[in-house]
């Protein structure tokens, strides 16, 4: 198969903000009787500043005209450490494809057009958040579990 894999620009906003919407309800097992009204209107809105400003990077896979699959990385910065002195981070985010088109390698090229993105950028600190059905993607690819990191909500 001959995807197209493009990276996004402002004319997509459109569709990554409702692939961001069906991400979430993928990702979080919520029915389409969840509203994600403000959801879907912040999505537009952190899509409009920072896909412009390069703080974000989106690729949608397209086959034939169809969104099959996308994936994005988002940029930020910290206090310098030691092991991470430009305090640089990235966070892959919205990894997606669509269920006809699962295991024909579609995340694993997404993943690794992401990576490389934050790598151009030199930012070599690069996180992200696993579902399990992502989990065995992501090990293969060389990301390894921490234990060390904690949340408060």
């Amino acid at each position: 198969m001959n995807f197209i894999y493009k990276k996004a620009d402002i004319s997509d906003i459109d569709i990554l903000t409702k692939m961001r919407v069906q991400v979430l309800r993928v990702a979080n097992k919520l029915s389409y009787d969840v509203d994600m009204t403000v959801i879907e209107k912040e999505s537009y809105n952190y899509y409009k500043k920072y896909l412009v400003n390069g703080e974000h990077i989106a690729y949608l896979v397209i086959d034939d005209n169809r969104f099959v699959g996308a994936g994005g990385v988002s940029f930020y910065k910290v206090m310098p450490t030691y092991n991470n002195p430009q305090g640089i981070k990235a966070y892959i985010m919205n990894m997606y494809t669509h269920p006809d088109y699962r295991r024909k390698g579609i995340a694993y090229k997404t993943l690794d057009l992401l990576v490389n993105e934050a790598k151009n950028k030199k930012v070599d600190f690069i996180t992200l958040e696993a579902t399990e059905m992502g989990l065995p993607l992501y090990k293969k690819y060389g990301f390894k579990q921490m234990h060390n990191e904690m949340e408060l909500k």
